[in-house]
């Protein structure tokens, strides 16, 4: 527990100023997966919320590509990619860290930080089309101010709750 602990406090004091989201993000997920691990939060919830993060980050960079014009070539090979990319970035050190991997840290036979990933990602994902389509619906508003937030974190509050009851 110590060196979790020694880790997010070397992460605050050394971090370098941001000249891109993913190494800092990456960084900021092993920090925070650390600190969860430190409280006692279970990986299934973590994972939720990483998941969350990759996918917010990968909507924010095509984002700024096509605010950008940037298409590489091919817009759909690019969003993937991209995904990839990300995905690649945090799970491989973690998986390399034997965060991901542990026999005994499983939930329905799968490992739980993978599977929250998921379901985070998926989470996300949905609730973000959800605020899409309401605001079409709606011609092109929200029902209410920062509703393009409270979706999406809403619904990873209620999995990370769902989450908890399954792993208490």
């Amino acid at each position: 527990m110590k060196k979790y602990f020694l880790t997010i406090i070397s992460t605050l004091l050394f971090a370098l100023p941001a000249k891109a989201a993913c190494p800092v993000c990456v960084v900021a997920v092993g920090a925070g997966l650390g600190l969860s691990e430190y409280l006692g939060i279970d990986d299934s919830i973590a994972g939720i919320w990483i998941g969350g993060l990759l996918i917010a980050l990968t909507i924010w960079t095509i984002n700024w590509f096509n605010k950008k014009g940037y298409s590489f070539g091919n817009k759909t090979i690019r969003n993937f990619l991209t995904a990839i990319l990300y995905y690649t970035m945090v799970i491989w050190p973690l998986a390399a860290n034997n965060f991901i991997g542990q026999p005994a840290n499983t939930l329905f036979g799968l490992d739980k930080l993978v599977l929250g990933i998921v379901i985070g990602s998926l989470v996300f994902i949905g609730a973000t089309l959800w605020y899409d389509n309401i605001k079409k619906k709606n011609n092109g508003h929200a029902w209410f101010p920062f509703q393009k937030v409270v979706w999406p974190v809403g619904a990873l509050l209620i999995f990370s709750f769902i989450f908890y009851f399954l792993t208490s």
